[in-house]
């Protein structure tokens, strides 16, 4: 993140609240909040572990991470 106030710094994380509003929270309609914390857990499990990402070059975050992390 470049600067404090700057616009792009936040763009990043609203696309993953973004994410989990359509992906998860708007399909399931959770009873309460131990239910809802267990599914948005699994969800961002799922997200980091699973779900390949079109910007990562159709890799998920924790590959990317272990990869450089090797370096």
């Amino acid at each position: 993140m470049d600067g404090q106030g700057r616009w792009m710094d936040n763009v990043f994380i609203e696309r993953l609240w973004r994410s989990l509003k359509h992906e998860d929270v708007h399909l399931k309609h959770y009873a309460d909040g131990r239910e809802a914390k267990a599914g948005i857990a699994a969800w961002i499990k799922f997200y980091n572990e699973r779900r390949l990402h079109q910007a990562l070059g159709y890799r998920t975050p924790t590959a990317v991470w272990r990869a450089s992390s090797d370096d």
